[in-house]
C-alpha cells in the first residue's frame, strides 16, 4: 500500500459506489418480484373494481331510499304497488275476469 493511503478517503469513495451498486441490483429485484410491481398492478385493478362496485351500490341505495321515502310520504305510491304487484282492488270496485280466448 502506498504511504499516503487513508481509510477515510477509501470509505468516502467506496461507500457511495457500493450503495449505488446495491441500488442498481436491488431496485429491479424488488420491483419485479411477485410482491413488487405485478402485485401493485393487480391491487390497482382490484381497487378500481371495488370502487366501481361501491358506486353501483351507492346508486342502488339512493334509489331504495327514494322509494322508501315515496312509500312513506305518498299514499298513491302505496296504492300503485298494491294494485300492480299484489293485484289488490278497492272495496268499491268491481272486478271482471274474462277467460282466455280459445
Amino acid at each position: 500500500m502506498p504511504d499516503d493511503f487513508s481509510w477515510s478517503d477509501f470509505i468516502q469513495r467506496a461507500l457511495p459506489l457500493a450503495i449505488l451498486g446495491l441500488a442498481l441490483i436491488g431496485a429491479p429485484l424488488l420491483i419485479f418480484e411477485p410482491e413488487g410491481l405485478p402485485r401493485m398492478r393487480s391491487l390497482s385493478k382490484e381497487l378500481a373494481q371495488v370502487r366501481a362496485e361501491n358506486a353501483e351500490l351507492t346508486r342502488d341505495v339512493s334509489k331504495l331510499r327514494a322509494e322508501v321515502r315515496e312509500l312513506r310520504d305518498d299514499p298513491a305510491a302505496v296504492e300503485r304497488i298494491a294494485r300492480g304487484k299484489l293485484g289488490l282492488v278497492r272495496k268499491s270496485e268491481v272486478v271482471f275476469q274474462f277467460g282466455k280466448p280459445r
